[in-house]
């Protein structure tokens, strides 16, 4: 607990991963840093519940590998990540479709092959083939659209996977539905591909996001994999506290005030500083910056169950290509990373997005049902997390560089800041950082321009 005469030189107010990521670059510049949160433990929304040996995510955001902040942010070294089966499984009249990327096909060169999809059977044979084997490439019926539609999607992601993010940032700014319209992309392949997979990326279903923020998404996927942190979500924020100087943060402290040179706390009196940085969520940070902009929220339900008999999908992402039902995208979690679940059980975990529904466990039961091709009723439940305000919302016209130093002594960051991913989050850190020491006169050890290193990919 912090003394009520405590001094530092900044003060963070949030322990998530974009007040971290800030308070390890401001200590590597030598930078007197405590980090305030009144939860109980560090992290923010990415917190891991363990319930009988699983772990379970309470939010589970999608991570991609062509994240560059996982590669650029001090403290995440020794961060492993679980990679999703190359490309995406869609379900679409009760038959599963394997897209990939051209990222799993090497380049333009096989980016027709990549985004078709590859395995696709009758309703009465086997929907997947044995590990090993090869499956058969898709029917004309396919959710991407024609050959000729799958020819342009796939040159398509071949060019944004190429396309510095600057070219991507200066294009209008339209509803991410709108634009692809505009672009000539077929009804088929956006309501069979595209809006399922923007909406498991950035959780909005309606394609209501800044196309801006949609490319980007849509570029890390065509350039990378879809990941999740071993042992949880958890893991990510744990690694930045860890990597912080001891003594650094404090839990349980709730801030009620703040200013250029000090925040107050309930309970643990007025800390003196010469910057402050709010990095709570949107909400949290109103309440102390009165003015800040509140955005709208995506609300996002998981549901989590678990099973000794997993389904044959693997470590494959099915979203659901025919919105019939609730559950937006599931998977067998443990089958990504074995450590989320005791040995001789399977993880399968599924998001709702938007308001859930009336007895939600027994229509997400139903609906994994059909989208598995398997019985559910013996799954047992494990737990049901509903977040109102999971995913700030980024509908266009979005400032994806919100400012983070509103005055000389007063920074603000967060993924309301940025965009609306961990991506955006530690951006967001970093960007807060390097203003915090431009003012203070410190040296930034630490530049935007460091090379990015190789990640750790688990197999």
């Amino acid at each position: 607990m912090l003394e009520p005469a405590y001094q530092a030189d900044v003060v963070v107010v949030g322990a998530g991963v974009a007040g971290l990521s800030a308070a390890h670059r401001l200590t590597s510049a030598g930078v007197r840093t405590a980090v305030l949160d009144a939860a109980p433990c560090a992290g923010g929304r990415m917190i891991t519940e363990k319930v009988d040996g699983f772990r379970l995510d309470r939010i589970g955001q999608l991570l991609s590998t062509a994240y560059p902040e996982l590669r650029r942010t001090p403290g995440l070294d020794a961060l492993v990540l679980r990679l999703f089966a190359p490309g995406v499984l869609l379900h679409a009249d009760g038959r599963h479709h394997r897209a990939g990327t051209p990222a799993d096909a090497g380049g333009a060169r096989g980016a027709l092959h990549a985004v078709r999809a590859l395995a696709s059977a009758p309703r009465n044979a086997p929907r997947h083939a044995p590990r090993g084997t090869s499956a058969p490439r898709a029917l004309a019926g396919a959710p991407l659209g024609t050959p000729v539609d799958q020819a342009r999607l796939g040159m398509a992601l071949t060019r944004l996977a190429g396309t510095p993010a600057a070219r991507l940032l200066a294009r209008p700014d339209l509803p991410a539905g709108q634009a692809l319209a505009a672009r000539g992309v077929p009804a088929r392949t956006i309501d069979g591909f595209l809006r399922p997979l923007l909406a498991a990326l950035l959780c909005d279903p309606e394609l209501t996001t800044s196309s801006r923020c949609a490319d980007l998404a849509l570029r890390a996927f065509a350039r990378g994999r879809l990941c999740v942190p071993e042992g949880g979500a958890e893991a990510l924020p744990e690694l930045l506290a860890r990597a912080l100087p001891p003594g650094t943060v404090h839990t349980g402290v709730r801030v009620t005030a703040v200013s250029t040179t000090s925040v107050t706390t309930a309970g643990h009196g007025e800390i003196h500083c010469r910057a402050v940085l709010v990095a709570t969520d949107a909400r949290a940070a109103a309440e102390l910056l009165p003015g800040l902009r509140v955005p709208a929220f995506h609300p996002v339900t998981v549901v989590h169950h678990t099973t000794d008999e997993p389904p044959a999908t693997g470590a494959a992402l099915l979203l659901d290509a025919d919105r019939g039902g609730p559950v937006a995208h599931t998977a067998v979690v443990s089958e990504v990373d074995p450590s989320r679940a005791p040995a001789g059980r399977a993880l399968v975990s599924s998001t709702v997005l938007g308001p859930p529904p009336p007895h939600v466990d027994t229509a997400v039961r139903r609906h994994l049902s059909r989208l598995y091709g398997t019985s559910t009723a013996r799954w047992e439940t494990l737990a049901v997390h509903h977040t109102p305000e999971a995913v700030p919302a980024m509908r266009a016209p979005h400032d994806l560089r919100r400012p983070v130093r509103l005055l000389a002594g007063l920074y603000v960051c967060g993924d309301h800041r940025d965009t609306s991913t961990v991506q955006g989050a530690l951006h967001s850190g970093r960007r807060a950082a390097s203003a915090i020491l431009t003012d203070l006169g410190a040296s930034d050890s630490l530049p935007a321009a460091d090379p990015p290193r190789a990640l750790r990919p688990a197999a």
